[in-house]
């Protein structure tokens, strides 16, 4: 047989493929069973510390994001919900205030009128004793019908005000919310209204008023002499009432509000009754503030 000298290819090997490395032989080749040489190397943390720290970054990574973040909602929503205003409704303290007040007011219209009681009494008993004190009692009574310090009791005219039915979806066009309340104005031209026609006595709700009685209104609630009413409204005057109705028909006051009642549902009645009684007035009568007409 001839011999084939050269590398011999396995039958049915890939000639393309890298050809195995020869195996090495043990006489020859040693393995190198010398230790390393330790490598200096810097201090590392325990697996355990080195995934604790990174937990920790990982939660307030995450949290101070999202404390930011529900922060400026609350900032929006507080901006959105005031407006531009405070957050603390001030009407509600107000009301408050004024209630407090009326209890007050009532507390102390009581004690004015037992000490005026008592007054009227010692007043009496010295008439009978003392000519100059007589006198001035004389002098006084003769002034207290116009002082309205005496009770009177008449026929006469009740005029009454409340406010529109209507709710703030229902306002005709061109008009406000504001519209549809009764104002202080109101109340008040009613009043010069009566005067001008004569009004011997006049009562607002259950009080009596003079000339110098001042009517104010917050909201749509009324205070008179530190008591406090809601709508209807009610004037009553003693006097001849076809003068007192002369008088508020032309009256230009009165004509204006009578167009917001045409306009805006505002109430607006007059009723001629044949007898009223108006008691004394109980407040003060000094004048504090005064203008003379030149």
């Amino acid at each position: 047989m001839t011999e084939r000298t050269g590398d011999a290819t396995p039958s049915g090997a890939d000639p393309s493929r890298p050809a195995p490395e020869p195996h090495a032989d043990p006489e020859t080749t040693a393995p190198d069973t010398t230790p390393a040489a330790p490598v200096d190397a810097p201090d590392q943390p325990t697996p355990r510390r080195r995934w604790r720290i990174g937990r920790q970054l990982t939660i307030w990574t995450i949290l101070v994001p999202l404390v930011a973040v529900l922060a400026g909602a609350l900032f929006s929503a507080s901006q959105g919900a005031a407006q531009g205003t405070d957050l603390r409704s001030a009407a509600s303290g107000l009301a408050d205030v004024i209630r407090d007040e009326a209890r007050r007011a009532t507390m102390r219209a009581a004690e004015v009128t037992r000490l005026q009681d008592e007054v009227a009494s010692l007043t009496e008993l010295r008439t009978d004793r003392d000519e100059a004190v007589a006198g001035i009692l004389d002098s006084a009574n003769r002034y207290a019908q116009h002082a309205g310090t005496l009770p009177v009791t008449g026929p006469g005219v009740a005029v009454s005000l409340t406010d529109s039915p209507l709710r703030g979806d229902q306002i005709p066009e061109g008009l406000t919310v504001d519209d549809l309340v009764v104002h202080q104005q109101d109340v008040q031209g009613v009043v010069n209204a009566l005067w001008r026609g004569g009004a011997e006595a006049m009562m607002i709700q259950d009080q009596r008023i003079i000339s110098t009685s001042a009517v104010r209104c917050v909201g749509n609630t009324l205070i008179l002499q530190g008591r406090v009413y809601s709508p209807p409204f009610v004037i009553t005057a003693i006097g001849d009432q076809g003068r007192l109705q002369e008088a508020l028909a032309n009256d230009r006051s009165v004509q204006i509000y009578q167009e917001y009642v045409a306009a805006a549902g505002l109430g607006y009645e007059v009723e001629v009754l044949d007898e009223i009684e108006a008691p004394a007035y109980s407040g003060s009568i000094g004048l504090q503030h005064a203008t003379p007409i030149r």
